[in-house]
């Protein structure tokens, strides 16, 4: 769901728009407001308080894609995702300034100072292991090593090589979207969230848990669904070409692969796959192409995250092919 997130001395305001009317998963997209842009698409229809009061701990997620503001309660459980690492790390250095603001207002009852927090930090806190300890007691939690580890190696069994997970590096993680679009000029397409993974000689497209990892203090199970599953995979040897200024969803990339996957990666990973014929001409439903081939569109909404992708796609392209990628601008 859209949603302008503003935040002010005692609480984090999330507003929604029009199409959203309710918090039911609490996963949130960025939106940025500017006064000198028209707003007149953006209509608020529910605003979500989080009081900073109420504030226990921020999770970032990995490479700043997004954070996850955690309360008292599971209704308390926001996740942004602002799929942009500059916008994160913004926002997070407000709300730490914003949190030692309201350390310095003064207390209605004298308190004994503690002997440590004496010789802390006090606008940023102390950091022990992973997790930032802000002055004002809300934990900062951000990914550690081992999180990365974990993601290598599930996308490394996915591929058929769990042998091979220690040599197998994930050299660029963003989320992005999948574009599904419909035959007919009218048709609106639809953004899929889903989380895009480069290694040196493939490419995943993933789903990703926002909400429910890590596990909050107060849940008393495991969530019913694995943290990652993945859609789809392909080699990058099998790159045929990328499209840009796709007329469906012109801000988009095309990627064009030739659909003969190897016998080393799980490309077909669904019953469902088989059974629909449509899954072999346009991946699944993501974009139309001719017979042999598969085409994913993928739009990453950064502009520095949509060119990183093409570099490094095309240097491992490169790599592997002997030749330079085509990238072909259309109509």
């Amino acid at each position: 769901m859209t949603a302008c997130i503003m935040l002010s001395t005692k609480a984090i305001y999330f507003i929604l728009d029009d199409t959203a009317s309710t918090l039911s998963d609490h996963a949130l997209m960025w939106s940025w407001s500017s006064p000198n842009q028209e707003e007149a698409d953006f209509i608020i229809s529910y605003c979500f308080t989080m009081k900073l009061n109420d504030l226990q701990s921020v999770n970032v997620g990995l490479f700043d894609q997004y954070f996850r503001v955690v309360g008292p309660s599971a209704d308390h459980i926001i996740s942004c995702l602002t799929r942009d690492s500059y916008g994160t790390h913004h926002f997070l250095q407000q709300l730490m300034t914003v949190l030692s603001l309201l350390e310095k207002l003064p207390s209605p009852e004298p308190t004994e100072p503690d002997f440590y927090t004496q010789f802390g930090n006090k606008s940023t806190g102390k950091m022990e292991n992973y997790e930032l300890v802000h002055s004002s007691k809300v934990k900062f939690v951000y990914p550690s090593e081992e999180e990365i580890g974990d993601l290598t190696f599930i996308v490394a069994e996915r591929k058929g090589a769990p042998g091979h997970s220690l040599s197998f590096n994930i050299l660029f993680y963003v989320l992005a979207f999948q574009v599904q679009s419909d035959p007919g000029p009218e048709t609106q397409p639809v953004l899929h969230p889903r989380t895009l993974i480069l290694t040196s000689s493939d490419i995943f497209l993933l789903e990703e848990d926002y909400i429910s990892y890590p596990l909050p203090a107060f849940a008393k199970e495991p969530p019913q669904r694995d943290k990652y599953r993945l859609t789809d995979a392909r080699r990058i040897r099998d790159l045929d070409r990328v499209l840009m200024g796709y007329q469906t969803y012109p801000q988009a990339l095309t990627l064009v692969f030739d659909d003969v996957p190897g016998p080393d990666l799980l490309c077909h990973l669904t019953m469902d796959h088989f059974a629909d014929d449509r899954g072999r001409g346009n991946g699944g439903g993501v974009g139309g192409g001719d017979q042999g081939e598969v085409q994913w569109c993928v739009f990453v909404p950064g502009a520095d995250g949509r060119e990183r992708l093409i570099s490094l796609l095309a240097r491992q392209w490169e790599a592997l092919c002997s030749r330079e990628l085509p990238v072909e601008l259309t109509g």
